[in-house]
Protein backbone atom coordinates (compact mmCIF):
# COMPACT_ATOMS: atom_id res chain seq x y z
CA UNK A 1 0.00 0.00 0.00
CA UNK A 2 1.75 3.18 -1.34
CA UNK A 3 0.85 6.79 1.29
CA UNK A 4 1.53 10.17 0.68
CA UNK A 5 1.65 12.48 3.51
CA UNK A 6 1.35 16.65 2.64
CA UNK A 7 2.51 18.67 5.27
CA UNK A 8 0.96 22.27 5.35
CA UNK A 9 2.67 25.30 6.72
CA UNK A 10 0.75 26.60 9.66
CA UNK A 11 -1.92 29.04 8.14
CA UNK A 12 -1.23 28.05 5.01
CA UNK A 13 -3.45 29.13 2.33
CA UNK A 14 -3.88 27.67 -1.50
CA UNK A 15 -2.25 30.24 -4.07
CA UNK A 16 -4.07 29.16 -7.04
CA UNK A 17 -6.96 26.64 -7.54
CA UNK A 18 -4.98 23.35 -8.52
CA UNK A 19 -2.67 24.31 -5.57
CA UNK A 20 -6.16 23.97 -3.19
CA UNK A 21 -7.14 20.81 -5.09
CA UNK A 22 -3.43 18.95 -4.38
CA UNK A 23 -5.18 16.01 -2.80
CA UNK A 24 -7.63 15.74 -5.90
CA UNK A 25 -4.44 15.57 -8.13
CA UNK A 26 -2.51 12.93 -6.04
CA UNK A 27 -6.07 10.67 -6.15
CA UNK A 28 -6.26 11.54 -10.40
CA UNK A 29 -2.68 10.36 -10.77
CA UNK A 30 -3.73 6.72 -9.27
CA UNK A 31 0.03 6.46 -7.56
CA UNK A 32 -1.30 6.26 -4.13
CA UNK A 33 -3.85 4.55 -1.88
CA UNK A 34 -3.90 6.73 0.59
CA UNK A 35 -3.42 10.41 0.77
CA UNK A 36 -3.28 12.23 4.52
CA UNK A 37 -2.83 15.72 5.38
CA UNK A 38 -1.06 17.63 8.20
CA UNK A 39 0.54 20.89 9.50
CA UNK A 40 4.20 21.26 10.03
CA UNK A 41 3.57 21.75 13.58
CA UNK A 42 0.95 19.17 14.27
CA UNK A 43 1.74 17.20 17.33
CA UNK A 44 -0.04 14.12 15.82
CA UNK A 45 2.16 13.92 13.26
CA UNK A 46 4.00 10.67 13.89
CA UNK A 47 0.84 8.76 14.05
CA UNK A 48 0.48 9.48 11.11
CA UNK A 49 0.77 6.04 8.52
CA UNK A 50 4.19 5.53 7.42
CA UNK A 51 4.31 7.65 4.27
CA UNK A 52 6.34 6.51 0.67
CA UNK A 53 5.95 10.13 -0.15
CA UNK A 54 6.37 13.35 1.89
CA UNK A 55 5.07 16.43 0.11
CA UNK A 56 5.74 19.58 2.02
CA UNK A 57 3.56 22.40 0.76
CA UNK A 58 4.46 25.78 2.76
CA UNK A 59 5.75 29.21 2.18
CA UNK A 60 9.63 29.10 1.32
CA UNK A 61 10.47 30.69 4.61
CA UNK A 62 8.46 28.62 7.12
CA UNK A 63 10.69 25.18 5.31
CA UNK A 64 14.01 24.89 6.88
CA UNK A 65 16.49 21.99 6.72
CA UNK A 66 15.86 21.98 10.24
CA UNK A 67 12.19 20.50 10.21
CA UNK A 68 12.69 18.05 6.92
CA UNK A 69 15.38 16.47 8.86
CA UNK A 70 13.00 15.67 11.49
CA UNK A 71 10.16 14.46 8.95
CA UNK A 72 12.89 12.14 7.47
CA UNK A 73 14.47 10.66 11.00
CA UNK A 74 10.58 9.80 11.53
CA UNK A 75 10.13 8.48 7.72
CA UNK A 76 13.76 7.20 6.66
CA UNK A 77 12.54 5.76 3.42
CA UNK A 78 10.23 8.70 2.07
CA UNK A 79 10.75 10.92 -0.58
CA UNK A 80 9.96 14.76 -0.59
CA UNK A 81 8.45 16.70 -3.40
CA UNK A 82 8.36 20.50 -2.19
CA UNK A 83 5.40 22.45 -3.14
CA UNK A 84 7.06 26.00 -2.93
CA UNK A 85 4.10 28.85 -2.67
CA UNK A 86 3.59 32.58 -1.91
CA UNK A 87 6.20 34.86 -0.87
CA UNK A 88 9.81 34.84 -2.28
CA UNK A 89 8.94 31.35 -3.82
CA UNK A 90 10.34 33.22 -7.23
CA UNK A 91 13.46 34.23 -5.32
CA UNK A 92 16.51 31.48 -6.00
CA UNK A 93 18.19 32.49 -2.85
CA UNK A 94 15.69 32.02 -1.09
CA UNK A 95 15.02 28.76 -2.40
CA UNK A 96 18.61 26.95 -2.96
CA UNK A 97 18.77 26.28 0.87
CA UNK A 98 15.78 24.93 1.56
CA UNK A 99 16.11 22.44 -1.65
CA UNK A 100 19.12 21.15 -0.25
CA UNK A 101 17.56 17.56 0.64
CA UNK A 102 14.21 17.01 -1.17
CA UNK A 103 14.22 15.04 -3.85
CA UNK A 104 11.99 17.11 -6.22
CA UNK A 105 10.31 20.37 -6.35
CA UNK A 106 7.88 22.46 -8.14
CA UNK A 107 6.95 26.46 -7.94
CA UNK A 108 3.74 27.61 -7.52
CA UNK A 109 1.55 28.42 -9.79
CA UNK A 110 2.50 25.14 -11.60
CA UNK A 111 1.09 22.82 -13.84
CA UNK A 112 -1.04 19.98 -13.52
CA UNK A 113 0.58 17.85 -16.30
CA UNK A 114 3.69 18.66 -15.09
CA UNK A 115 2.87 17.79 -11.24
CA UNK A 116 1.54 14.41 -12.23
CA UNK A 117 4.66 13.78 -14.19
CA UNK A 118 7.30 14.40 -12.00
CA UNK A 119 5.38 12.86 -8.97
CA UNK A 120 4.86 9.50 -11.89
CA UNK A 121 8.94 9.89 -12.50
CA UNK A 122 9.57 9.86 -8.57
CA UNK A 123 7.36 7.27 -7.32
CA UNK A 124 9.08 4.95 -10.07
CA UNK A 125 12.01 5.64 -8.08
CA UNK A 126 10.81 4.23 -5.03
CA UNK A 127 11.65 1.18 -3.77
CA UNK A 128 9.34 -1.17 -5.43
CA UNK A 129 6.85 -3.87 -3.87
CA UNK A 130 6.85 -7.14 -5.90
CA UNK A 131 2.77 -6.28 -6.70
CA UNK A 132 3.52 -2.95 -8.45
CA UNK A 133 5.91 -4.12 -11.43
CA UNK A 134 5.92 -1.99 -14.73
CA UNK A 135 1.68 -2.13 -14.98
CA UNK A 136 2.17 1.36 -13.33
CA UNK A 137 3.54 2.60 -16.94
CA UNK A 138 -0.24 2.54 -17.68
CA UNK A 139 -1.44 6.61 -18.57
CA UNK A 140 -4.74 7.40 -19.31
CA UNK A 141 -7.63 9.01 -17.71
CA UNK A 142 -10.37 9.26 -20.63
CA UNK A 143 -13.49 7.38 -19.46
CA UNK A 144 -13.11 4.48 -22.17
CA UNK A 145 -9.70 3.77 -20.77
CA UNK A 146 -10.59 4.36 -17.12
CA UNK A 147 -13.64 1.57 -17.56
CA UNK A 148 -10.87 -1.05 -19.02
CA UNK A 149 -8.50 -0.34 -16.00
CA UNK A 150 -11.49 -1.11 -13.58
CA UNK A 151 -12.03 -4.21 -15.29
CA UNK A 152 -8.78 -5.25 -14.78
CA UNK A 153 -9.18 -5.52 -11.37
CA UNK A 154 -11.90 -7.55 -11.68
CA UNK A 155 -10.31 -9.89 -14.73
CA UNK A 156 -7.59 -10.13 -11.68
CA UNK A 157 -9.57 -11.62 -9.28
CA UNK A 158 -10.53 -14.66 -11.53
CA UNK A 159 -8.28 -17.93 -12.71
CA UNK A 160 -10.36 -18.06 -15.88
CA UNK A 161 -9.15 -17.41 -19.29
CA UNK A 162 -8.98 -13.54 -20.71
CA UNK A 163 -8.94 -12.45 -24.39
CA UNK A 164 -7.90 -9.03 -24.73
CA UNK A 165 -8.69 -7.22 -28.37
CA UNK A 166 -7.37 -3.96 -29.34
CA UNK A 167 -5.71 -2.64 -32.39
CA UNK A 168 -2.46 -2.97 -33.09
CA UNK A 169 -0.32 -0.60 -30.38
CA UNK A 170 -3.05 -0.06 -28.64
CA UNK A 171 -1.31 -1.82 -25.05
CA UNK A 172 -2.83 -5.25 -24.56
CA UNK A 173 0.30 -6.70 -23.39
CA UNK A 174 0.67 -3.69 -20.52
CA UNK A 175 -2.84 -4.27 -19.60
CA UNK A 176 -2.29 -8.51 -19.84
CA UNK A 177 0.89 -7.68 -17.20
CA UNK A 178 -1.88 -5.64 -15.10
CA UNK A 179 -3.64 -8.66 -14.93
CA UNK A 180 -1.09 -10.98 -13.79
CA UNK A 181 0.42 -8.63 -10.93
CA UNK A 182 -2.67 -7.80 -9.60
CA UNK A 183 -3.73 -11.36 -9.17
CA UNK A 184 -2.87 -14.07 -6.56
CA UNK A 185 -0.26 -15.14 -9.66
CA UNK A 186 1.79 -12.47 -9.25
CA UNK A 187 4.73 -14.01 -7.50
CA UNK A 188 5.15 -16.53 -10.44
CA UNK A 189 6.11 -15.97 -14.07
CA UNK A 190 4.90 -14.10 -16.64
CA UNK A 191 5.43 -15.33 -20.07
CA UNK A 192 4.59 -13.89 -23.33
CA UNK A 193 4.34 -15.62 -26.22
CA UNK A 194 4.26 -14.15 -29.86
CA UNK A 195 2.20 -16.89 -32.12
CA UNK A 196 2.36 -14.77 -35.41
CA UNK A 197 6.27 -15.29 -34.64
CA UNK A 198 6.37 -18.81 -34.29
CA UNK A 199 6.69 -21.57 -37.27
CA UNK A 200 4.05 -24.37 -37.27
CA UNK A 201 5.99 -26.73 -36.99
CA UNK A 202 8.02 -24.95 -33.97
CA UNK A 203 4.44 -24.52 -32.31
CA UNK A 204 4.29 -27.47 -30.10
CA UNK A 205 8.45 -27.64 -28.88
CA UNK A 206 8.04 -24.37 -28.15
CA UNK A 207 4.75 -24.41 -26.29
CA UNK A 208 5.43 -27.90 -24.63
CA UNK A 209 9.24 -28.81 -24.80
CA UNK A 210 11.15 -31.85 -25.74
CA UNK A 211 12.97 -34.65 -24.05
CA UNK A 212 16.45 -35.55 -25.17
CA UNK A 213 16.83 -37.26 -28.18
CA UNK A 214 12.80 -36.22 -29.20
CA UNK A 215 14.09 -35.16 -32.86
CA UNK A 216 17.64 -34.50 -34.55
CA UNK A 217 20.16 -32.39 -33.06
CA UNK A 218 18.13 -32.46 -29.61
CA UNK A 219 21.11 -33.10 -27.68
CA UNK A 220 19.21 -32.01 -24.04
CA UNK A 221 16.13 -31.69 -22.84
CA UNK A 222 13.97 -28.58 -23.00
CA UNK A 223 11.56 -27.22 -20.82
CA UNK A 224 8.75 -25.68 -22.99
CA UNK A 225 7.31 -21.98 -21.92
CA UNK A 226 3.94 -23.65 -20.29
CA UNK A 227 6.37 -25.11 -18.08
CA UNK A 228 8.21 -21.91 -17.53
CA UNK A 229 4.88 -20.36 -16.70
CA UNK A 230 4.20 -22.83 -14.23
CA UNK A 231 1.58 -20.97 -11.41
CA UNK A 232 1.95 -18.12 -13.26
CA UNK A 233 0.52 -16.41 -16.91
CA UNK A 234 1.14 -17.27 -20.40
CA UNK A 235 0.17 -14.60 -22.45
CA UNK A 236 -0.43 -15.86 -26.14
CA UNK A 237 -0.29 -12.50 -28.22
CA UNK A 238 -1.71 -12.82 -32.17
CA UNK A 239 -3.54 -15.82 -30.71
CA UNK A 240 -6.07 -15.52 -33.89
CA UNK A 241 -2.51 -16.18 -36.06
CA UNK A 242 -2.32 -19.88 -35.10
CA UNK A 243 -3.00 -21.94 -37.62
CA UNK A 244 -5.10 -25.08 -37.40
CA UNK A 245 -2.91 -27.39 -36.04
CA UNK A 246 -1.88 -25.66 -33.46
CA UNK A 247 -5.18 -24.52 -32.51
CA UNK A 248 -5.53 -27.98 -32.15
CA UNK A 249 -2.75 -28.37 -29.84
CA UNK A 250 -3.54 -25.34 -27.39
CA UNK A 251 -7.35 -26.58 -27.36
CA UNK A 252 -5.99 -29.92 -26.26
CA UNK A 253 -4.15 -27.84 -23.17
CA UNK A 254 -6.91 -25.41 -22.31
CA UNK A 255 -9.38 -28.70 -22.02
CA UNK A 256 -7.41 -30.89 -19.24
CA UNK A 257 -4.47 -28.46 -18.37
CA UNK A 258 -2.46 -31.87 -19.56
CA UNK A 259 0.41 -32.03 -22.21
CA UNK A 260 3.01 -34.15 -23.79
CA UNK A 261 6.63 -32.58 -24.16
CA UNK A 262 7.97 -34.13 -27.36
CA UNK A 263 9.27 -37.47 -26.98
CA UNK A 264 7.50 -38.28 -24.06
CA UNK A 265 5.36 -40.95 -23.32
CA UNK A 266 3.65 -39.92 -20.15
CA UNK A 267 1.63 -36.31 -20.02
CA UNK A 268 2.58 -33.65 -17.98
CA UNK A 269 0.30 -31.30 -15.81
CA UNK A 270 0.14 -27.68 -15.63
CA UNK A 271 -0.98 -24.66 -13.16
CA UNK A 272 -0.90 -22.22 -15.71
CA UNK A 273 -3.18 -19.27 -16.52
CA UNK A 274 -3.70 -18.35 -19.64
CA UNK A 275 -4.62 -14.52 -21.51
CA UNK A 276 -4.85 -14.33 -25.29
CA UNK A 277 -4.80 -11.14 -27.77
CA UNK A 278 -5.72 -10.53 -30.71
CA UNK A 279 -6.15 -7.80 -32.71
CA UNK A 280 -9.09 -8.96 -34.75
CA UNK A 281 -12.89 -10.05 -34.44
CA UNK A 282 -12.33 -13.87 -33.07
CA UNK A 283 -16.26 -14.44 -33.23
CA UNK A 284 -16.11 -12.88 -36.87
CA UNK A 285 -13.20 -15.65 -37.71
CA UNK A 286 -14.81 -18.27 -36.00
CA UNK A 287 -18.01 -17.73 -38.63
CA UNK A 288 -15.38 -17.67 -41.49
CA UNK A 289 -14.07 -21.21 -40.12
CA UNK A 290 -10.65 -19.57 -39.73
CA UNK A 291 -10.41 -19.99 -35.87
CA UNK A 292 -12.25 -22.96 -33.92
CA UNK A 293 -15.38 -22.32 -31.90
CA UNK A 294 -14.87 -25.16 -29.46
CA UNK A 295 -10.85 -23.20 -28.80
CA UNK A 296 -12.94 -19.67 -28.68
CA UNK A 297 -15.16 -20.83 -26.15
CA UNK A 298 -12.10 -21.42 -24.17
CA UNK A 299 -10.06 -19.02 -24.65
CA UNK A 300 -13.02 -16.14 -24.50
CA UNK A 301 -14.51 -16.70 -20.67
CA UNK A 302 -13.52 -13.35 -19.96
CA UNK A 303 -13.03 -10.52 -22.15
CA UNK A 304 -11.30 -7.11 -22.31
CA UNK A 305 -11.17 -4.38 -25.15
CA UNK A 306 -9.20 -1.89 -25.11
CA UNK A 307 -9.55 1.52 -26.97
CA UNK A 308 -7.99 3.08 -29.79
CA UNK A 309 -6.36 5.75 -28.77
CA UNK A 310 -8.25 8.33 -31.23
CA UNK A 311 -11.30 7.58 -28.65
CA UNK A 312 -9.21 8.64 -25.47
CA UNK A 313 -9.54 12.39 -26.46
CA UNK A 314 -7.04 14.30 -24.23
CA UNK A 315 -5.07 10.62 -23.05
CA UNK A 316 -2.87 11.28 -25.72
CA UNK A 317 -1.45 14.81 -24.47
CA UNK A 318 -0.98 12.86 -21.08
CA UNK A 319 1.09 10.17 -23.18
CA UNK A 320 2.98 12.21 -24.90
CA UNK A 321 4.03 14.20 -21.69
CA UNK A 322 4.78 10.93 -20.14
CA UNK A 323 6.78 9.41 -22.92
CA UNK A 324 8.80 12.94 -23.42
CA UNK A 325 9.68 12.58 -19.44
CA UNK A 326 10.57 9.10 -20.47
CA UNK A 327 13.09 9.94 -23.22
CA UNK A 328 14.32 13.41 -22.61
CA UNK A 329 15.56 11.71 -19.47
CA UNK A 330 17.24 8.31 -21.38
CA UNK A 331 18.68 11.10 -23.74
CA UNK A 332 19.85 13.52 -20.87
CA UNK A 333 18.48 16.72 -21.84
CA UNK A 334 15.77 18.84 -20.11
CA UNK A 335 12.30 17.63 -21.18
CA UNK A 336 10.80 19.78 -23.97
CA UNK A 337 7.43 20.94 -23.91
CA UNK A 338 4.89 21.25 -27.11
CA UNK A 339 3.27 24.55 -28.65
CA UNK A 340 -0.07 24.72 -28.90
CA UNK A 341 0.05 23.87 -32.79
CA UNK A 342 1.37 20.42 -32.23
CA UNK A 343 -1.25 19.78 -29.34
CA UNK A 344 -3.83 20.67 -31.69
CA UNK A 345 -1.97 18.21 -34.36
CA UNK A 346 -1.90 15.50 -31.78
CA UNK A 347 -5.56 15.73 -30.71
CA UNK A 348 -6.49 15.94 -34.15
CA UNK A 349 -4.37 13.02 -36.16
CA UNK A 350 -6.16 9.65 -35.87
CA UNK A 351 -2.96 7.30 -34.71
CA UNK A 352 -3.37 4.26 -36.59
CA UNK A 353 -0.64 3.06 -34.84
CA UNK A 354 -1.62 3.88 -31.25
CA UNK A 355 0.27 4.15 -28.07
CA UNK A 356 3.20 2.33 -30.10
CA UNK A 357 3.37 4.91 -33.21
CA UNK A 358 2.93 8.06 -30.54
CA UNK A 359 5.93 6.34 -28.82
CA UNK A 360 8.10 6.11 -31.99
CA UNK A 361 6.99 9.99 -32.49
CA UNK A 362 7.81 11.07 -29.41
CA UNK A 363 11.53 9.26 -29.28
CA UNK A 364 12.42 10.17 -32.96
CA UNK A 365 11.28 13.73 -31.90
CA UNK A 366 13.99 13.56 -29.11
CA UNK A 367 16.57 12.08 -31.02
CA UNK A 368 16.28 14.41 -34.06
CA UNK A 369 15.54 17.97 -31.97
CA UNK A 370 17.03 19.74 -29.44
CA UNK A 371 14.45 22.85 -29.17
CA UNK A 372 13.09 23.61 -26.41
CA UNK A 373 9.33 23.89 -27.44
CA UNK A 374 8.41 21.27 -30.03
CA UNK A 375 6.08 22.34 -32.91
CA UNK A 376 4.02 20.62 -35.59
CA UNK A 377 7.08 20.40 -38.02
CA UNK A 378 9.23 18.03 -35.51
CA UNK A 379 7.09 15.57 -36.14
CA UNK A 380 6.96 13.00 -39.33
CA UNK A 381 3.24 12.46 -39.05
CA UNK A 382 0.78 12.42 -42.27
CA UNK A 383 -2.26 14.43 -42.08
CA UNK A 384 -4.96 12.31 -40.14
CA UNK A 385 -7.51 10.96 -42.78
CA UNK A 386 -10.56 11.78 -40.91
CA UNK A 387 -9.53 15.13 -40.21
CA UNK A 388 -8.37 16.03 -44.17
CA UNK A 389 -12.32 14.82 -45.09
CA UNK A 390 -13.84 16.56 -41.77
CA UNK A 391 -11.50 19.74 -43.68
CA UNK A 392 -12.71 18.92 -47.38
CA UNK A 393 -16.51 18.84 -45.68
CA UNK A 394 -16.14 21.99 -44.04
CA UNK A 395 -14.71 23.65 -47.29
CA UNK A 396 -17.38 22.56 -49.21
CA UNK A 397 -20.06 23.65 -46.81
CA UNK A 398 -18.44 26.94 -46.60
CA UNK A 399 -18.22 27.74 -50.58
CA UNK A 400 -22.03 26.82 -50.91
CA UNK A 401 -23.16 28.59 -48.13
CA UNK A 402 -21.35 31.98 -49.13
CA UNK A 403 -22.33 30.92 -52.66
CA UNK A 404 -26.23 31.39 -52.07
CA UNK A 405 -25.61 34.61 -49.99
CA UNK A 406 -24.05 35.72 -53.00
CA UNK A 407 -26.79 34.77 -55.02
CA UNK A 408 -29.53 35.96 -53.06
CA UNK A 409 -27.74 39.26 -52.45
CA UNK A 410 -27.42 39.83 -55.76
CA UNK A 411 -31.05 39.20 -56.82
CA UNK A 412 -32.48 41.32 -53.92
CA UNK A 413 -30.27 44.25 -55.51
CA UNK A 414 -31.95 43.54 -58.61
CA UNK A 415 -35.09 43.41 -57.39
CA UNK A 416 -34.77 46.96 -55.86
CA UNK A 417 -33.43 48.61 -58.97
CA UNK A 418 -35.66 46.97 -61.26
CA UNK A 419 -32.99 44.77 -63.12
CA UNK A 420 -30.89 47.69 -63.54
CA UNK A 421 -27.27 46.90 -63.29
CA UNK A 422 -25.41 49.91 -63.22
CA UNK A 423 -27.78 50.77 -60.27
CA UNK A 424 -27.48 47.75 -58.31
CA UNK A 425 -23.84 47.69 -58.88
CA UNK A 426 -23.61 51.21 -57.31
CA UNK A 427 -25.55 50.41 -54.33
CA UNK A 428 -22.79 46.46 -53.75
CA UNK A 429 -19.91 49.18 -54.16
CA UNK A 430 -18.81 46.92 -56.84
CA UNK A 431 -18.07 48.26 -61.00
CA UNK A 432 -20.69 47.57 -63.30
CA UNK A 433 -18.35 45.22 -65.02
CA UNK A 434 -17.36 43.33 -61.84
CA UNK A 435 -21.52 43.19 -60.73
CA UNK A 436 -21.80 41.81 -64.61
CA UNK A 437 -19.64 38.84 -63.96
CA UNK A 438 -21.33 37.96 -59.98
CA UNK A 439 -24.85 38.15 -62.34
CA UNK A 440 -23.12 35.88 -65.00
CA UNK A 441 -21.47 33.48 -62.27
CA UNK A 442 -24.73 32.96 -60.35
CA UNK A 443 -26.68 32.60 -64.05
CA UNK A 444 -28.90 35.54 -63.17
CA UNK A 445 -31.11 37.18 -66.00
CA UNK A 446 -31.35 40.92 -65.49
CA UNK A 447 -34.38 41.29 -67.67
CA UNK A 448 -35.94 39.01 -65.16
CA UNK A 449 -36.22 41.31 -62.21
CA UNK A 450 -37.73 44.53 -64.35
CA UNK A 451 -40.46 46.35 -63.06
CA UNK A 452 -43.87 44.61 -64.32
CA UNK A 453 -42.37 41.20 -65.46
Amino acid sequence: MRNALIINSNGFTPCSHLCGSLSRLLKKAGLFDAIHETSVDSPNIQNKPVPDLILPRLFIDDWTSKRLDAAKRVWTSAKTFALLCGRNSRNDKAIHPALMDVDEFLVCPYDENELLIRLTRLFKQLPAEEDEPEHHLVVGESPLFRQAMNKVTLLAKSKAAVVISGETGSGKELLARAIHYQSARKAKPFIPVNCGALPDDLFENELFGHLKGAYTNASTAEKGLIAEAEGGTLFLDEVDTLSPAAQVKLLRFLQSGEYRPLGSSKSAVADVRVIAACNTDLTLLVEQKLFREDLHYRLNVLSLSIPPLRDRGADVIRLASHFLAVYAREHGRTMPKLSDAALHLFLEYSWPGNVRELESVIQRAIVLQDSEVLRPEDFSLPKSRQFTADAALFQKSKSQAIGNFERNFIARLLTAHGGNISRAAKAAGKDRRSFQRLINKHGLDPQAFKMGF
